[in-house]
């Protein structure tokens, strides 16, 4: 894990505890920790996920190069 994935997992977390802050000011902080982990684990998927496609786009650009065939 690189220090911008977990800068972007941190602010994911600070991101879902200040929208739980505006929309339930009186927001346990039960139900902050539970925003905090959902914004973290989400950002995390949310990075996996574009990495992924990433990775097919230059695998399908790759096969063209290759191939101008097709």
């Amino acid at each position: 894990m690189g220090l911008l994935d977990a800068v972007g997992e941190i602010a994911g977390a600070v991101a879902a505890v200040e929208a739980t802050d505006k929309l339930d000011s009186d927001a346990s902080l039960l139900t902050k920790g539970i925003a905090a982990v959902a914004g973290f684990e989400g950002a995390g998927a949310l990075e996996s996920f574009v990495g992924k496609k990433e990775q097919e786009s230059n695998a399908a650009q790759a096969d063209q190069a290759a191939d101008p065939q097709a």
